[in-house]
């Protein structure tokens, strides 16, 4: 027996609709982007669109908030074997096949910040999961090292991505994961060798 096929009509209605609104950030700026155009690409009526959605920006929005959460959701399956293993792989490793297996949702949230503010969620994860780990490894007493150095992590694995996308992932996933991992835990440890 089904469960509940209200349920799944609305669930594939909301996937239509992100499916859409990506294909139109594709095409041009989200703020050209009307609630009409999101509907006609993915047929459905302006009706049911507010069933789910006030604007396209909550529909945005959802979309980020659903992307989150997945990786938020690896990261908590992940994160205490990076803190018992003292390295940051375990938790790299899946993060980043998370990341290529959406890469087409990403690299258009990311080309398109000014309105999904991606870049500045990505940063919160990275900076709350990544201090959580840094404080078991290190216990360091200076919070203010550890805000600037969870910054600077921030703004590298995130620039590490993107140019990785950009080039087409030349790298190796391996080698990458390699990169980010020298240049965490470099300088990381170089920071809190002694603390």
């Amino acid at each position: 027996m089904l469960k509940n096929p209200e349920d799944r009509r609305a669930r594939r209605t909301r996937r239509l609709l992100k499916e859409s609104l990506l294909e139109l950030m594709r095409e041009k700026c989200f703020s050209d982007i009307s609630i009409r155009d999101v509907t006609d690409r993915a047929d459905i009526n302006r009706t049911t669109f507010y069933l789910h959605y006030a604007d396209t920006t909550q529909l945005l929005q959802s979309m980020v908030e659903e992307l989150l959460e997945e990786a938020q959701e690896l990261i908590n399956a992940h994160i205490q074997e990076t803190v018992a293993d003292g390295t940051m792989r375990p938790v790299f490793e899946p993060i980043l096949d998370f990341v290529v297996e959406n890469r087409d949702i990403c690299t258009v949230l990311l080309e398109n910040n000014e309105a999904s503010h991606f870049t500045d969620h990505l940063q919160e994860l990275i900076q709350k999961n990544g201090g959580e780990i840094i404080r078991a490894w290190f216990r360091p007493k200076n919070d203010r090292q550890l805000s600037y150095l969870l910054e600077f992590v921030t703004c590298g694995l995130i620039g590490l991505i993107m140019e990785w996308f950009r080039e087409n992932m030349d790298l190796s996933k391996n080698e990458l994961l390699a990169t980010a991992e020298l240049l965490v835990d470099g300088a990381t440890s170089r920071l809190f060798k002694d603390v």
